[in-house]
């Protein structure tokens, strides 16, 4: 019988996890940490960051991690190895028996762990990240074949996701896009969150940030993600060269990618080498420091089911200029927190980042109205949504059968 007032037992099944580094990960690794600093007993399992299976206590958090090996095209990140690891899951399933299990995406340690579940009659949650976007450039996928790539990923993805008790997406246009796509059954937006303490206005250390990072004394555009081909990062150097005639303004990137090397080119032949300032890799503890550091965040991707980066940057107190692309117009309000311009348009975004760099006065009341919609995000209203779905679904009795669930072909 359910103990509704029972701590939750919480299986977590990601095919990324830090340090790999990525939305999907983050936000795996703060839902866990949240949920354990709840006082729930949560486990993760995800693939090794070395590759020998391992099982480490981080924090309040169990990680079981599974043997691994390098993903091709992306040294950054590692891969669960196939074989065992189902068998594997299935011991992790009957050891801890979770109230619930909740898996990130349709990939294979995410699909094993999904029917592993449904197996063992535990009720599954899964949160759909995925936008083939995103993988292209990892797999290297030809442009001719992208679009026929793209609906056989997304009519995989569908087929999965037909397989769980509940299905959740970060915003209402990742929730549109799945049913776009031909997926019949509710779709829950759940927004990834943001934590509003680590990340708020720090007005007072901005020149203490940009002597950390060795930043002169300019206007300062900032992005925080990887530097790979959804993300457009060089539609923000193109409107930087077009703006630095009017503005002594530069470029800051934190995160590292694949276009790293085609980026700094790009910056050298515009000669904006010396404005654009490649950060490398920054540590989670030390972001809030970056976008301290700036005067406003620039987003150009077209591919962002919601964009933590973003959030956060809202969250601290800046303006945004961001594609309208995507999920991006639900945290820009135009005229009130930032602006909006249409994708791969660096003429657009350059006049847009010289409206928001143009008044002291306007950018710090763009940036007042980021913090406040920034704050509709909070965390700790997607823990709580999140618990109240674990809770319904362990007091329900779903997960008792696989064959009663509906699949959707």
């Amino acid at each position: 019988m359910a103990q509704p007032n029972r701590p939750l037992r919480v299986l977590i099944a990601s095919d990324t996890y830090p340090p790999d580094v990525n939305g999907a990960g983050y936000f795996t690794f703060r839902l866990a940490e949240g949920l354990a600093g709840r006082g729930h007993r949560v486990h993760v399992v995800c693939p090794s960051e070395g590759g020998e299976p391992h099982v480490t206590v981080n924090g309040n958090v169990t990680e079981h991690r599974l043997r691994s090996a390098p993903i091709p095209f992306q040294s950054a990140m590692r891969a669960a190895v196939p074989l065992g690891m189902g068998g594997h899951i299935a011991r992790v399933l009957r050891r801890l028996d979770p109230d619930v299990l909740h898996v990130q995406s349709h990939f294979p340690l995410s699909r094993s762990a999904l029917r592993r579940g449904r197996a063992e009659g535990v009720p599954v949650v899964l949160t759909n990240h995925f936008m083939p976007d995103n993988l292209y450039a990892h797999a290297r996928v030809p442009r001719p074949m992208q679009h026929a790539a793209g609906s056989l990923a997304w009519r995989d993805m569908v087929r999965v996701a037909g397989e769980a008790d509940h299905v959740t997406t970060p915003t209402p246009r990742a929730a549109e896009l799945l049913r776009e796509r031909g997926f019949a059954r509710e779709i829950e937006a759940i927004s990834c969150g943001i934590d509003l303490d680590r990340f708020h206005p720090r007005a007072g250390d901005r020149a203490a940030a940009r002597d950390r990072f060795g930043l002169p004394e300019r206007d300062t555009v900032v992005f925080v993600g990887r530097l790979d081909e959804e993300k457009r990062i060089d539609d923000t150097i193109r409107a930087l060269a077009m703006i630095v005639p009017e503005r002594d303004a530069q470029l800051v990137l934190a995160g590292t990618g694949q276009r790293e090397a085609e980026l700094r080119a790009l910056a050298a032949r515009l000669g904006v080498a010396d404005r654009v300032f490649f950060l490398g890799f920054v540590p989670d503890e030390d972001l809030p420091m970056v976008y301290a550091a700036a005067d406003v965040f620039a987003i150009a991707s077209v591919a962002e089911l919601q964009s933590i980066a973003t959030l956060e940057a809202m969250s601290t107190g800046l303006p945004v200029v961001a594609a309208d692309a995507m999920a991006l117009p639900h945290l820009v309000e135009e005229g009130r927190n930032g602006f909006l311009f249409p994708p791969g348009d660096h003429v657009r975004l350059a006049d847009r980042l010289l409206s928001v760099l143009g008044s002291e006065g306007r950018r710090g009341e763009l940036g007042r109205a980021s913090r406040e919609i920034a704050q509709e995000h909070d965390h700790h209203r997607s823990l709580d949504r999140f618990e109240a779905v674990y809770t319904r679904l362990r007091g329900s009795g779903q997960g008792r059968s696989a064959s009663e669930r509906v699949m959707v072909a």
